[in-house]
């Protein structure tokens, strides 16, 4: 090791073991909690029994299915959230419906306007006398000392816990970052990545989005195509049960626990004053805020599409979740997926942000291949034009041959300003073409922060890299499964190997046609020409020289490093004019799409190089991306 890096490396593995054993003494946590205790606000809103929910024919659905339930006949109501204003307008409505509790579990909480919406609107709900519980990952949420000394007095009604804080902080700085990578890397790697909203253990919403304004489509420049599900009946049950294991558990922490927060509840003896929300675009919150208590508005969005179902399963791993034998049932959701594709006959249809194959997925779909009749494999992922995890890209660049030849995957990669997101973003922004509110308006909170991450912010402030057009962005992040027509998952796992084996990770299983109908054709219409780009093979133009770049290529996709081979087995093609689309397989194909390059609409820049270094030497980093 250079002495140059020994003199950095060991001072900060030093310091970084100092700080992992630093833990608040249970003087500082009494203290801090006897603060809280006598300046927390016991005051309710409301006297009524019903703590004065507004009425929701969503809450109600779900107490119906409840009480038409028995153990051999489970009835759900299910709805399907692939549209974002739907998706909050739901969750609005439902902390205002709430009568006893409500409890969120979110991987990202930010301090834009959709965080501050539903924080807000759980302080309202737990001012009106609801029992509220928050559970966040530490790593990308609520890190502002203001806020959290607010939240930690705001009412006697409301808890939050951070779970697997680094180094028993709210607030990690860069620094502090980089030492957990090094002294305790196993531990602070393992993050929550589930994602739940449950009310009065009746109904819940799960899948992909967290709180922020690009899951919404409320960002400027780049958005999400994401998807939830929404389920009233037994299911929520275990839901609940899946939230109490996290809550409990010895890595999800109250906040008088926190060092920073501890430090800064004890320096401010005074009750902090709840501020209320400094919205950017305060129409577009109240025009959302109005639409989920307008019933013609629910009864058009939200309760026509939804399902009357029978069994439906909410998995989730369990907290702490390692790959260790001895503790396999920490993985129920992981291998729960894992069983699902390997019974696959006719037909899987995968949609993920991050199309990095662990070793086990990768057996599988291996094994499937291989089949007298395989059933087919449509993916529908991002582009390197789409997406904003440009290294975790690089890893599924890599192995495009691998994916086509030994998985036979049909795969399709989200143009950056495909129309059909676009759509939906229309409807978000509805009649918002107001201006942003000036800098100096805003409240603290109010202020994005950035989050770093082992290759760049995971906040608002991360964004993909430079394109050779312009417009509005989108980018997948939707984790969902069909199997055969017949079953269907929506979730959190992004079958890659951090969800298998380091995140937690947690979504629904509906075993209804009609919904995995819905939802196929939610998946294949991003997977449309306008949409996506088709991977491909390369056409053999001419033969010999042709199949030495497939030999070289081939040896150098297999090299742990030094894999430099810039003439790959496979590029994106789009569909030419007049013709219509075919799978790649098809004799026609290279007559009706033309190539558009590895990394098509992608200007050259610092990403698109880092993309390609990764390619060459990141092979090492597949499990931590």
């Amino acid at each position: 090791m250079p002495r140059s890096l020994c003199r950095f490396t060991f001072p900060l593995l030093l310091g970084a073991l100092l700080l992992q054993g630093c833990t608040l003494s249970r003087t500082q946590i009494r203290r801090a909690d006897a603060v809280v205790a006598a300046t927390v606000d016991h005051s309710t809103s409301c006297a009524r029994p019903d703590h004065c929910a507004v009425p929701s024919p969503l809450r109600d659905a779900a107490l119906q299915a409840l009480a038409a339930s028995t153990a051999q006949q489970p009835v759900h109501v299910v709805t399907l959230l692939d549209d974002s204003e739907p998706a909050l307008a739901a969750r609005i409505n439902l902390i205002r419906a709430a009568q006893q509790s409500i409890d969120v579990q979110t991987f990202i909480w930010d301090q834009d306007d959709a965080g501050q919406l539903v924080l807000d609107e759980l302080v309202q709900a737990a001012r009106r006398g609801v029992q509220v519980r928050i559970l966040a990952d530490q790593l990308f949420s609520l890190d502002n000392m203001d806020l959290l000394d607010r939240l930690s007095r705001v009412s006697a009604n409301l808890q939050v816990r951070l779970y697997n804080p680094t180094f028993h902080k709210a607030h990690t700085q860069p620094l502090e970052f980089a030492a957990g990578v090094l002294c305790c890397f196993m531990h602070f790697n393992q993050r929550m990545h589930n994602k739940l909203l449950l009310v009065d253990d009746s109904i819940g919403i799960t899948g992909g989005r967290n709180y922020q304004d690009r899951y919404f489509n409320w960002d400027d420049d780049f958005d999400y195509v994401d998807r939830d599900v929404m389920v009233g009946g037994p299911a929520a049950r275990q839901m609940a049960t899946s939230f109490e294991l996290f809550w409990q558990h010895k890595r999800a922490e109250p906040l008088t626990h926190l060092r920073d927060v501890n430090q800064r509840i004890l320096s401010d003896a005074a009750p902090p004053v709840w501020q209320p929300p400094h919205y950017r675009r305060p129409l577009r919150v109240a025009r959302l805020q109005q639409v989920a208590e307008d019933p013609a508005w629910l009864q058009a969005w939200l309760v026509e599409p939804t399902l009357q179902t029978g069994k439906v399963d909410y998995f989730s791993d369990m907290p702490a979740k390692t790959a260790k034998p001895d503790k396999r049932r920490a993985l129920d959701f992981t291998h729960h997926i894992m069983r699902m594709i390997a019974d696959a006959r006719r037909e899987v249809l995968l949609q993920t942000p991050y199309l990095v194959m662990s070793k086990r997925a990768q057996g599988i779909f291996r094994r499937l291949h291989r089949r007298a009749e395989p059933p087919r494999v449509i993916v529908s992922t991002n582009s390197l034009a789409s997406t904003d995890a440009f290294a975790v890209y690089a890893m599924s660049y890599k192995h495009r041959k691998r994916y086509l030849k030994k998985f036979g995957f049909e795969i399709h990669e989200l143009k950056p300003h495909a129309p059909g997101p676009a759509v939906d973003n229309q409807l978000a922004n509805l009649g918002m073409d107001t201006p942003e509110l000036p800098s100096e308006t805003a409240s603290p909170a109010s202020a994005s922060v950035a989050r770093f991450h082992l290759l760049g912010s995971r906040g608002s402030n991360n964004r993909p890299a430079p394109l050779l057009s312009e417009g509005r962005r989108f980018g997948l992040h939707a984790k969902s499964i069909v199997i055969d027509d017949a079953f269907a998952m929506v979730g959190s796992h992004n079958f890659d190997p951090r969800s298998d084996h380091y995140n937690t990770e947690a979504g629904v299983i509906v075993y209804d046609r009609t919904f995995a109908d819905q939802l196929r054709r939610s998946i294949l219409r991003d997977t449309q020409p306008e949409n996506a780009w088709v991977i491909a093979p390369r056409q053999a133009v001419i033969p010999v020289l042709s199949d030495i770049n497939q030999a070289i290529g081939s040896v150098s996709e297999q090299l742990p490093l030094f894999d430099l081979w810039p003439f790959r087995y496979a590029t994106s093609y789009d569909l030419k004019p007049g013709c219509q689309p075919m799978r790649a397989t098809d004799p026609g194909f290279f007559a009706c799409y033309a190539p558009v390059g590895d990394f098509p609409d992608v200007a050259l820049s610092p990403k698109l190089i880092i993309t390609r270094l990764f390619t060459a030497f990141g092979v090492g980093a597949k499990g931590v991306l």
